[in-house]
C-alpha cells in the first residue's frame, strides 16, 4: 500500500514563494510518473505538474509555466514543488499523486493516478 503525505503549505503574500514536498512510504514510486494537481471548491482537480520517473522530461500547466518548478529525488522517495511567484488564483489544495503504472507518460488526467496525498492548502493573499 503506497501512502503519500505532502507538507509545506500555508499562507503567502503575492509574489512570494513556497515549496512543496510529498513523500512516498509503503512501497517506492521511483519508476512512476509523479504529478501534483490542485483543487478549488466547487471545481474539478486541476493538473499542475508532472515529473517522468527518471525527472529528465516535466510538464505544466500553462499557468504555472516560469513560476513553477517540480523535481524529485528517488532516494528519498520524495517529490517536490517550488511555487515562485505566487498569485491569489494559486490558491487550492494542493495533491501530489502517483501514477496508476511503472514507466508510463505523463498524463494530465487525474483518472491515471492511483495513489494520492491529503492534500495541502496553499492560500495566496493578495
Amino acid at each position: 500500500q503506497v501512502q503519500l503525505v505532502e507538507s509545506g503549505g500555508g499562507l503567502a503574500q503575492t509574489g512570494a514563494s513556497l515549496r512543496l514536498s510529498c513523500e512516498a512510504s509503503g512501497r517506492a514510486l521511483s519508476t512512476s510518473v509523479m504529478g501534483w494537481f490542485r483543487q478549488v471548491p466547487g471545481k474539478e482537480r486541476e493538473f499542475v505538474a508532472g515529473i517522468m520517473w527518471s525527472g529528465g522530461t516535466t510538464d505544466y500547466t500553462d499557468s504555472v509555466k516560469g513560476r513553477f518548478t517540480i523535481s524529485r529525488d528517488n532516494a528519498k522517495n520524495t517529490v517536490y514543488l517550488q511555487m515562485n511567484s505566487l498569485q491569489p488564483e494559486d490558491t487550492a489544495v494542493y495533491y501530489c499523486a502517483g501514477h496508476r503504472y511503472p514507466y508510463w507518460g505523463i498524463s494530465r488526467s487525474s483518472d491515471n493516478y492511483a495513489y494520492w496525498g491529503q492534500g495541502t492548502q496553499v492560500t495566496v493573499s493578495s
